[in-house]
């Protein structure tokens, strides 16, 4: 579940490989699915937020060469040196690393074809006696090491605007005092988010405490995370105050909590709306907030069980995950529209379901797993109806295993795996003429209640965020 931030821009140009039905039969199915492929290794990934506004895929691929650092890499996911990939109209592109024996992963791309990410760098963390990676720049055809905060060992960009601000989080060797790995900063040392411009990297500071983690950035060049808001251990958790925040022009907002002492933000879009999930009062609770407009709004969950809201689309919409009633067991998907709360229940037969993306029309794009968060189906609700997208497509040798993102023309991107173990990316193109069949799951509105606290779960929520990526620590990838 732990991951290893990105990189990306240059290098060679492949065609990617594509599972889909012949030409005479490919109507028959609502979907198209391309398999992205690699760099000539078993497998791919995508990032966190795996497309650009113009259409370009971001994510890693494999080479086939093997890592000579595995299994003590600090940026890899199998024994193959993987490198940073960017996908458009068909054309996949090998975007390279820093020079040596060295993985790489992509994080943000903006509209001048700059990306950055992160990549091993050839040295070892003294912490962890594995290969460091550090955020670099990805600038016509090379890649620049944009380093560490001053007396850090490891760093990783996570996204970058148009006007060329670059956001991430880099450790600063100062001794973290609250060496807990399930607080979601690194236990050897301080975490600290990073703003860089025209050469320089600046420390975000905290909200008075020792740690602050930068997860996403808009394009007006906003940053959300969380922070430590001081540094006295609270009776109820056993370490301090966590809160989200958001990081304008050199000034970090404390965004508050629900009444508990952990919270996080887990997105923000280009209208500094930001969306996460908060302890309620006692901490034996959590709830998705909505924060906009100054003013954090508590998103009560169907039946009041522990949730938290992990997407919000251009316009509003949210996506994201709640303990379902009657028993509070079982994890639904819900999509929050225009105030209302629709629950999505699973619709392959597994107990538990999520969702991931949201897009302007309310689709969401989510996924299926078994009780321990391990994935087993990507599956769409839409219209009222919930399905699984691998039912939509021509047989194949991918499973899809979770759907990731969907935009506004209705292509979602996700990961699936092959027969053989081997992890892909894919892409699913809308069939226009050939109609979503009638499902029947419905997605079915409910009333919101307050139902009684329920703390069993809690640390789901950590897994199942930092498994989608919702928590990045300095290099992080899926």
């Amino acid at each position: 579940m732990s991951k290893r931030l990105a990189v990306l821009i240059a290098a060679a140009i492949v065609p990617a490989l594509t599972f889909a039905a012949p030409a005479h039969a490919r109507t028959q199915y609502p979907y198209t699915l391309i398999d992205l492929g690699t760099f000539g290794g078993p497998s791919s990934w995508l990032t966190v937020v795996p497309i650009t506004s113009n259409g370009t895929v971001l994510g890693a691929a494999d080479t086939p060469v093997l890592d000579k650092d595995w299994p003590h890499c600090g940026a890899c996911s199998d024994r193959f040196i993987q490198h940073a990939l960017t996908w458009h109209g068909g054309q996949r592109t090998d975007l390279g690393a820093l020079p040596g024996n060295n993985t790489s992963g992509i994080y943000g791309l903006n509209a001048h074809g700059v990306g950055v990410g992160g990549s091993e760098n050839g040295r070892t963390d003294p912490h962890v006696h594995g290969a460091a990676s550090v955020a670099v720049l990805f600038k016509d055809g090379k890649v620049i090491s944009l380093g560490t905060l001053p007396g850090g060992a490891e760093s990783g960009a996570t996204g970058i605007t148009d006007n060329g601000q670059v956001a991430g989080n880099s450790t600063n060797g100062t001794r973290n005092p609250f060496p807990d790995p399930n607080v979601f900063f690194l236990p050897w040392g301080e975490t600290r988010g990073f703003v860089w411009r025209n050469g320089v990297m600046r420390d975000l500071g905290t909200l008075g405490g020792a740690d602050t983690l930068a997860y996403a950035q808009n394009n007006r060049g906003q940053i959300t995370g969380a922070s430590y808001t001081n540094n006295t251990p609270n009776p109820a958790t056993g370490y301090p105050t966590i809160a989200p925040y958001r990081w304008q022009h050199g000034h970090m907002r404390d965004l508050g909590t629900l009444g508990g002492h952990l919270g996080f933000a887990n997105w923000i879009n280009d209208r500094g709306e930001v969306v996460g999930q908060s302890d309620l009062a006692g901490d034996q609770n959590a709830q998705p907030f909505l924060w906009r407009h100054g003013h954090m709004r508590k998103m009560p969950t169907i039946g009041g069980g522990y949730g938290f809201a992990f997407w919000i689309s251009p316009r509003g919409d949210i996506s994201g995950g709640y303990l379902a009633p009657p028993h509070q067991k079982n994890f639904h998907g819900f999509l929050w529209r225009n105030g209302h709360m629709t629950d999505l229940p699973p619709v392959g037969g597994a107990p538990w379901a999520f969702g991931n993306g949201v897009n302007d029309h309310g689709q969401v794009a989510g996924n299926e797993t078994d009780t321990h968060g391990n994935e087993l189906l990507a599956v769409l609700w839409s219209g009222g109806h919930g399905y699984d997208l691998n039912t939509l497509i021509a047989p194949n040798p991918l499973q899809m295993i979770s759907a990731d993102y969907i935009t506004n023309r209705g292509d979602i991107f996700g990961h699936g795996v092959l027969p053989n173990g081997d992890q892909r990316i894919f892409l699913l193109t809308r069939n226009p003429g050939v109609p979503l069949p009638p499902a029947s799951t419905p997605a079915r509105p409910l009333p919101c209640i307050t139902g009684p606290p329920d703390r069993s779960i809690s640390v789901i929520l950590a897994l199942h965020a930092a498994h989608r990526g919702a928590i990045s620590v300095p290099s992080a990838r899926r």
